[in-house]
């Protein structure tokens, strides 16, 4: 806990946040409409807000360091990889995490079930409700929902920030295409608590939260607060037979096709034959060897 919280302000006897950090790149899609809306709404609730707008994911964190003192509280405008961008920030603070979504998938929100209205997700937050959730860890980075070799990182490397911003979720499944077209599947070594295996894939993703990707589950019972990680491998024959899986893919009940390899485990590590990019939470953190661990209970966030 940062020294800076003998002098925050204190949250009222039900837990509401008396003052919260309230953060938004004012040049997303929808970050200026965002930052006006979720501050009047929580005025609205009689909470003081220190509204910082960021241009670049690097200042986020930073923010919160510098601001600590300050306030009680952080609400986050934005989508997952902004609320990613501050998990470093709230874990050297201490401080709960508010999230108003307003980014394109929005899975982190999904997972904690707030609605998609930033406006209206900021009732949790006035009501005091916390609850604490686990986080993943990929060579020492920490990720919310999803973080994975192959496709995704494919993927993101395809969506550019203008095309999103112009296109919304639609930039998604046009880039989708493209990557599924170029797909090539590569070897990995998967190794977990019930041994080693080499595997030919399009993908090995491991979760912690339960939904990634705009609202596919990562696993039928998976959990943000169950202690464990989940690991799926695509080691399908031809990358457009995944069109067929996606219903399955939608409920997380991949793990019934003989082409998906899935486990659950609280650490695994994942080798391939040349370093290949990882994504987490929609960014590009680390390259393979990727050692996944799982951080129990590690942050609180405000949540129905």
């Amino acid at each position: 806990m940062s020294v800076l919280a003998e002098s925050r302000p204190a949250p009222d006897a039900h837990g509401r946040p008396a003052r919260v950090l309230l953060l938004v790149n004012p040049h997303s899609r929808r970050g200026a409409a965002c930052l006006d809306a979720v501050a009047a709404a929580l005025e609205g609730h009689g909470i003081a807000v220190l509204a910082e707008t960021f241009s670049a994911a690097r200042e986020v964190s930073d923010d919160i360091r510098r601001c600590a003192g300050e306030v009680d509280a952080v609400v986050v405008c934005g989508g997952d990889g902004t609320v990613n961008a501050a998990l470093p920030g709230i874990l050297e603070t201490g401080l709960p995490l508010g999230v108003a979504p307003c980014g394109t998938a929005n899975d982190f929100a999904r997972t904690l079930g707030l609605p998609a209205d930033p406006v209206a997700a900021m009732a949790a937050v006035a009501a005091g409700l916390t609850r604490p959730v686990d986080l993943g860890v990929v060579n020492g980075r920490p990720f919310l929902n999803v973080a994975s070799i192959g496709l995704s990182v494919d993927l993101a490397k395809a969506l550019c920030k203008r095309r999103k911003r112009i296109w919304g979720r639609l930039a998604y499944a046009l880039a989708a295409i493209r990557v599924a077209i170029r797909a090539r599947p590569f070897t990995a070594t998967i190794v977990s608590g019930s041994g080693e295996v080499r595997a030919k894939t399009y993908q090995v993703a491991v979760g912690n939260g339960r939904y990634y990707g705009g609202g596919m589950v990562v696993e039928e019972t998976a959990a943000i607060d169950d202690g464990t990680l989940d690991l799926y491998s695509l080691e399908t024959r031809n990358v457009w037979r995944l069109a067929l899986m996606l219903r399955c893919f939608a409920k997380g009940a991949h793990g019934a096709w003989a082409d998906v390899r899935t486990e659950r485990c609280v650490d695994f590590e994942v080798r391939t034959r040349t370093p290949r990019d990882v994504n987490a939470d929609g960014e590009i953190v680390a390259t393979t060897p990727a050692r996944f661990s799982i951080r129990p209970r590690a942050i609180r966030v405000f949540a129905p």
